[in-house]
């Protein structure tokens, strides 16, 4: 096949998918030096190792996040980068974060930088929301997890973060007592949460 069939196969691609995985080329029989010779004429951009887009697609507020899950499709958005997703955090992370299961290793990515926590079990797999986003599916905690997440990582971000997204949680209606208190049970922090639960239920 021509070398110029294999460069518009992979541009139709990138335009499709937002954002090309090296791998992908498989599915479309053409090799990866097609991908040297796009960014050489200026036709592709490299967004990191292994990962590209058409010069000019417009960026999207949760590319950096399309970027970890095409390169870690196991990770799930946690914690502070969960807060941003669901809108309920003024803080911008300078890290993205990602929960994945015990005794697996953080995965290598060469930006964006990533902060990794382990969590077990239900811990672990309740509450995982998928969201498609530049051809990528992104699994993030739901609203009611996250919130319940930060108080069991209360050391690690803050208490007055958790704090403020219990309240901003409540007060857009994204987390309900039920699905709070649920996940509180399954990550063990149902008497920590309670109190605070108390006060802005009552205000």
């Amino acid at each position: 096949m021509p070398a110029d069939t294999h460069s518009q196969r992979v541009l139709d691609l990138a335009s499709q998918k937002g954002l090309l995985r090296a791998s992908d080329l498989e599915a479309i029989y053409a090799p990866r030096v097609a991908l040297t010779r796009l960014i050489a004429a200026g036709l592709l951009d490299r967004v990191g190792r292994g990962l590209y887009r058409l010069p000019g697609h417009p960026v999207s507020e949760h590319e950096s996040l399309a970027v970890v899950a095409a390169k870690a499709p196991q990770a799930v958005f946690c914690l502070l980068t969960a807060l941003q997703f669901h809108g309920l955090t003024t803080q911008l992370p300078r890290q993205v974060w990602i929960a994945m299961p015990r005794g697996c290793h953080a995965p290598r990515i060469d930006w964006p930088p990533i902060r990794m926590t382990q969590m077990t079990g239900d811990a672990h797999a309740a509450g995982i929301e998928e969201h498609r986003h530049d051809g990528v599916t992104l699994r993030v905690y739901s609203a009611a997890k996250t919130v319940v997440d930060c108080f069991k990582h209360r050391n690690k971000i803050g208490r007055d973060v958790a704090m403020e997204a219990l309240k901003d949680a409540w007060r857009a209606r994204k987390a309900s007592a039920d699905d709070l208190w649920r996940y509180a049970k399954v990550c063990r922090v149902a008497n920590v949460i309670r109190p605070y639960m108390e006060v802005v239920a009552h205000e």
